[in-house]
């Protein structure tokens, strides 16, 4: 305070350090003193210890005009890092206050007495602004500042760029882009990268790669980079002809593809099921693969429940100096359950914990999952608890395949039990919640109970699917109330939900079962009408049902229809028309059966002998 004291005197301001309120310290008198301050000491450090001195004193915070000079006092003595802070206070403060753009701008053009501190200081009001998510401000005060003949610098221009891009504001992003371009900004690789990576995002990859190209001929050589987006983007298209061509390509041209590009496209290539194909291009090139492409070859064989091999690729992998991550464990321990080899299955996972990686929820779940279908539910619902007192939340899908396995071993109680855990824990139970607790229901008599759990469901606002009604018309179905599956059918109509053919089915059966065939038939060319393609099962169904009523000509009619739709008899059709012909007193209705299959698939031009079909499962 003395030495600001000392350096005020000299231009007649009276200050007390004991005293600072009896200071004026309006507006106008503040900015004179601040700017008095810098330009006798050059020390910024001096305006700003009296800045906010001065505000302790007042109480209060100083007006925009004085904070726009103390920014400019700052950018002047190379304190850019801390103008940076004051600026973003005040864009904060415009936003909350609502105060325009021009206006802040006129501001901070008033306090100003350095042109290349004025440019400076409103390209970091730019980038203000794009930080805080407000492009839109940020593109309109460019445009603002171009009046004042200045432009943002290199770097703020990428990240308005950038910005625009992201927020998918493609035609404002090539309009600044030309702006930059008439300010003497050139045309790097950098800028057009940010352009390619829009159009591969959107999809529009020839829109990307003839950017490219113009990029090439105008005398930029695209780097790395750029070709990596447009393969990668090939990649996940599928496009795997394309991307490895490009990768040659540029090959030739001079640019080394990295890893990281290698690795892109063998990845692909694993995902569709090539790996062959894969590691051709990785021996090529000869770059060492990442843990992504193993995590990849691992996944396809494991997909393909080749464990022998999906071990082997694991065990390169720490050969090659990569460590299995999170990912690696989870795939393989996924094969293992999937290949039912519990034993293979936990001894990965006892790998994995012993090496320090934490298991993921996904880990867990694929564990409970196969417990629960090797009917181990005591070993699941360990895993389940293990999995939360090691902190992990379990999702929807950990609830859904504990109360699975629960539900299938009628231990409706604790699957209950489950869904009100899942609530307390805040996770609100989905249609494939309720869908699996309907189904433990029906299967064990409780249709009354099903139709409740339907109503629950509509009732906290979950939309049921064609599952939940499926599940609960052949319920009502087998009980053999069709008045109540009707019901359910018409209900499943108000609710916008369309019937497939299981949901035919499971009235079907229901009708078949009874021999209520008259309804049957009806019910099946209502089906026909609303456009469901029945299928083997369904046709059979039918089939049976006639045949089990002695009525034949309508049997060979379905099986004609059948084969009219390219779905041949099987022995299951053939088993139908014995029953058909011995309730017609039929000699030898095996022999007659087969006949008449055979007379029918002639009949539609269809050479093939019965007996193969009737071998078909």
């Amino acid at each position: 305070m003395s030495m600001i004291k000392s350096i005020l005197s000299k231009r007649d301001f009276d200050i007390n350090p004991e005293n600072l309120r009896a200071v004026d310290l309006k507006e106008s008198n503040f900015i004179r003193i601040l700017t008095h301050l810098f330009h006798e000491s050059s020390n910024p450090e001096l305006a700003l210890h009296f800045f906010k001195l001065s505000e302790y004193c007042i109480g209060s915070s100083h007006s925009h005009k004085s904070v726009c000079k103390m920014i400019h006092i700052l950018v002047s003595g190379n304190m850019n890092y801390i103008a940076v802070d004051f600026i973003l206070n005040l864009v904060r403060d415009s936003v909350s206050k609502e105060v325009s753009v021009d206006v802040l701008l006129k501001l901070i053009y008033e306090t100003h007495s350095d042109r290349m501190v004025l440019q400076t200081v409103c390209s970091m009001l730019v980038d203000c602004y794009i930080k805080e998510n407000k492009v839109d401000l940020a593109f309109e005060l460019t445009c603002q500042i171009e009046s004042f003949d200045m432009f943002p610098s290199v770097g703020v221009c990428h990240s308005l760029l950038r910005a625009l891009l992201g927020l998918n504001k493609l035609e404002l992003a090539w309009g600044f882009f030309d702006r930059m371009m008439r300010q003497g900004i050139r045309l790097n690789v950098s800028i057009v990268t940010l352009f390619i990576n829009m159009y591969c995002s959107k999809g529009h990859l020839l829109s990307a790669w003839k950017l490219l190209m113009d990029m090439k001929n105008g005398g930029i050589k695209p780097d790395v980079v750029a070709y990596t987006i447009i393969i990668d983007s090939l990649c996940k298209m599928s496009c795997l002809r394309e991307a490895t061509s490009i990768l040659f390509k540029i090959a030739r041209l001079g640019v080394s593809p990295d890893s990281v590009l290698v690795s892109s496209v063998a990845e692909g290539y694993c995902k569709v099921g090539r790996p062959a194909k894969a590691m051709s291009v990785i021996n090529f090139f000869k770059v060492k693969p990442n843990i992504f492409v193993y995590n990849s070859f691992i996944a396809k064989f494991c997909s393909e429940c080749n464990m022998v091999k999906a071990s082997l690729i694991f065990q390169e992998m720490f050969e090659f100096g990569l460590l299995a991550d999170c990912v690696s464990y989870t795939t393989i321990i996924g094969g293992y359950c999937k290949d039912r080899d519990m034993n293979r299955a936990f001894q990965y996972f006892g790998k994995m914990l012993k090496c320090g990686i934490n298991p993921s929820v996904t880990t867990y779940t694929l564990l409970i999952d196969a417990c629960c279908k090797s009917e181990d539910l005591e070993m699941a619902a360990n895993l389940f608890h293990e999995m939360m007192m090691e902190g992990l939340v379990p999702d929807v899908i950990t609830f859904n395949t504990l109360i699975d396995g629960y539900g299938k071993m009628g231990h409706l109680h604790k699957a209950f039990m489950l869904v009100d855990m899942m609530r307390s824990a805040g996770i609100n139970p989905d249609v494939t919640t309720y869908n699996i607790i309907i189904d433990s229901l029906i299967k064990r008599g409780f249709t009354n109970e099903a139709k409740d759990i339907l109503d629950e469901l509509v009732r906290r606002g979950v939309s049921p699917d064609t599952v939940t009604f499926t599940n609960i018309i052949d319920g009502l179905s087998k009980k053999g109330d069709f008045e109540e599956a009707f019901l359910v059918w018409f209900y499943m109509t108000e609710c916008d939900v369309k019937p497939d053919v299981l949901t035919c089915s499971a009235l079907l059966n229901g009708y078949c079962r009874e021999r209520r065939m008259a309804e049957a038939n009806a019910l099946f060319v209502r089906m026909l009408d609303i456009g469901l393609k029945p299928d083997l099962i369904l046709y059979n169904t039918l089939i049976h049902g006639f045949c089990g009523i002695g009525d034949m000509d309508k049997a060979c009619n379905l099986v004609e229809k059948m084969i009219r739709n390219g779905i041949l008899p099987n022995k299951v059709t053939h088993r139908a028309f014995i029953l058909g012909f011995e309730k017609q007193w039929v000699k030898n209705p095996e022999e007659s059966a087969a006949s008449k299959l055979q007379q029918l698939l002639l009949g539609h031009g269809i050479h093939v002998d019965v007996n193969d079909c009737i071998a078909m499962p």
